[in-house]
């Protein structure tokens, strides 16, 4: 067998750990992939009210992302990789999500386990989720809890407003909360126009009972009036 040489020597020992670099990418994309699904089921479950599920797929995201997170530790290139601060922000959304609909405190950057930008774009998208729940309030005629979440959607888009470093320290937290605002302005119309159309109605009703009851008690003087005793 003939001795590599030492560029040959090099070149073998790089493409060892480039292998080994290689898989460590391959499974870190599967594993950030699997987190994600669990996230996206998690805030489902959250629409459809069942929490304790929403908090079971939870749980295992973020157990999942604790375990990825050990493994990246000697490759810091892969750990900071997009697709894994992507994985981040989809747990932490589904976390932040439920936390909001279940009355929770919400849970901080340490207790999800989440770098700080991947947790600010959670609370700017988890915020743009309360929208459907806005909406399903609103169908059921409950104003008062849809007044509720949008305040929570407006507290949150106010602070976010405040973060104010460049999009390579943020993760683009500006453009998110561009996206946040837009859905905002939409969810305060669609609740400032039921609360005025229940105005309305209300109005409408107090009106026609009124109107009802000044003709029903008219009614027995009317008759009154009109009779006459027989001859």
């Amino acid at each position: 067998m003939l001795t590599p040489s030492p560029a040959g020597r090099i070149a073998e020992g790089i493409t060892r750990r480039f292998e080994g670099l290689s898989s460590t990418r391959d499974r870190a994309l599967g594993e950030g992939r699997q987190i994600t699904r669990l996230a996206a089921n998690s805030v489902r479950a959250t629409h459809r009210g069942h929490l304790g599920e929403a908090e079971r797929l939870c749980g295992e995201a973020r157990d999942r992302m604790t375990t990825l997170k050990y493994d990246l530790k000697p490759y810091p290139g892969i750990y900071w990789a997009g697709y894994v601060q992507d994985a981040m922000k989809e747990a932490a959304e589904a976390a932040i999500a439920l936390a909001i609909v279940a009355d929770r405190p919400l849970p901080e950057p340490a207790d999800l386990g989440v770098e700080d930008a991947a947790y600010l774009n959670a609370m700017a998208e988890a915020a743009s989720e309360l929208r459907r729940q806005v909406l399903d309030r609103l169908r059921e005629n409950d104003l008062p809890r849809a007044e509720y979440l949008l305040g929570v959607m407006d507290d949150i888009y106010s602070a976010l407003v405040t973060v104010d470093f460049p999009d390579a320290i943020t993760g683009g937290l500006r453009r998110t909360t561009d996206a946040l605002r837009a859905v905002l302005e939409r969810t305060r119309g669609d609740v400032t126009m039921a609360a005025t159309q229940g105005r309305v109605e209300r109005a409408l009703r107090e009106a026609l009972g009124s109107e009802f009851a000044f003709a029903s008690a008219a009614s027995p003087d009317d008759d009154a009036g009109d009779s006459s005793p027989e001859n």
